[in-house]
């Protein structure tokens, strides 16, 4: 059985709620854990849980966010699914988070950019999801900038990369690429005061992270 865990996007320049970051978890001998692997997850059962869960959040936030690689993203048939998920869920948009996950079918930024128009169509936004770690390289998406909406700086990467010293410098040139390419930011993985008051420091106001709020699980 899979369900999906929420946690809490927040812009603390009003402490208000603008969406939620859909985590998948998957119950193995009583316990909710991370699925071993997420491209077996039929994408059938991952669109009706989307569809049921933003269903019953439609009247208490704006937008619920989504994972996926971008082996995934440019897929024909879980496109499709994300469409239909997207017509039963409004007015609730639907943002797709790219991860930084290297697949075994190379994708080119070409076919992130016609599919990112195809998604547009729909009112389903692209998000670049852990920016500076992975293949997120600002080389490697810079293409891709112009068709985004939004880009995630995940300071979790950057501490099991043992990188977590880079994250100020890192932050301050991720908020002047945001700036120049008019996205939103949200900075991710904030755990503690000192990192909430770095990000006050830093004028980023829209967050996420274990001091705002832990994934829990939604029930259906």
């Amino acid at each position: 059985m899979y369900r999906y865990f929420l946690q809490p996007q927040l812009d603390v320049t009003n402490n208000s709620l603008i969406g939620y970051e859909m985590l998948i978890r998957q119950q193995v001998d009583g316990k909710w854990v991370l699925p071993q692997d997420f491209e077996s997850i039929p994408i059938d059962t991952q669109a009706d849980l989307i569809k049921r869960t933003a269903q019953k959040l439609r009247l208490k936030i704006g937008s619920v966010s989504y994972n996926v690689n971008q082996r995934q993203f440019v897929d024909c048939t879980i496109a499709q699914a994300i469409v239909d998920a997207q017509l039963q869920i409004a007015p609730v948009n639907l943002i797709l988070e790219v991860t930084e996950e290297e697949t075994d079918t190379a994708v080119s930024n070409q076919q992130i950019i016609d599919q990112v128009h195809f998604f547009d169509d729909h009112a389903i936004q692209l998000s670049l999801d852990d920016i500076g770690t992975g293949i997120n390289t600002f080389d490697h998406i810079k293409p891709i900038l112009p068709y985004a909406s939004e880009i995630k700086f995940a300071m979790q990467n950057f501490r099991a990369e043992g990188r977590a010293a880079e994250i100020p410098d890192n932050l301050v040139f991720w908020k002047k690429v945001a700036q120049d390419y008019k996205l939103r930011l949200i900075l991710e993985g904030v755990e503690n005061e000192a990192e909430d008051k770095m990000a006050n420091d830093l004028e980023i106001d829209l967050r996420q992270g274990w001091y705002y709020g832990k994934p829990h699980l939604f029930k259906l």
